[in-house]
């Protein structure tokens, strides 16, 4: 299952690379508005994508100027200054879809990377200025009782974050 799993998933690799590319240098310009400014770069994740947080946080590279956003802050902290990307399994996310709401009434840029459902319910990417599709509708492998595994929801965030954070880092060292 491994095998089957590891060749599906460098298939998404590339698919995301390829079509997410001119998107990825979007999001990096508009997290580059809240570092060169005195804003923040604020990262909400829902459930697994909370690795993100973690990870433009706490990991080796941690992003400056970067907090994880909690949904019990108040709207009230949000400045114009500050930039959001906001990750969720499903890009319907009632939480998500209330701060996308506030986020877009504000005019504060903001990208998303998500799962795009599969009917027409309200989805973040309609608020979004930059939204990541991660393509996926069920897991990658077969297992034995003929159920899709392996669902790489962060896998493809955390793949999403980092070409954001590359493109970022040379933005602002041209700056």
């Amino acid at each position: 299952m491994l095998k089957i799993f590891s060749t599906q998933l460098f298939g998404l690799f590339k698919k995301w690379q390829d079509s997410h590319e001119e998107s990825i240098e979007d999001a990096a310009r508009i997290l580059a508005q809240a570092s060169v400014g005195e804003g923040h770069i604020y990262i909400y994740g829902k459930q697994e994508m909370q690795a993100v947080g973690i990870e433009a946080t706490e990991g080796v590279d941690a992003l400056a100027n970067a907090k994880v956003w909690d949904s019990s802050a108040s709207f009230d902290d949000i400045s114009a200054s500050d930039r959001f990307l906001i990750i969720t399994r499903e890009s319907d996310d009632k939480e998500a879809l209330l701060l996308a709401q506030h986020l877009s009434n504000q005019f504060i840029p903001f990208a998303t990377i998500s799962a795009l459902p599969s009917d027409n319910t309200e989805q973040l990417a309609s608020y979004s200025d930059v939204h990541f599709d991660l393509q996926l509708k069920q897991g990658l492998v077969p297992n034995e009782s003929g159920k899709r595994v392996g669902y790489p929801s962060a896998i493809g965030a955390l793949f999403i974050y980092h070409g954001i954070k590359f493109t970022l880092d040379e933005i602002l060292a041209d700056y």
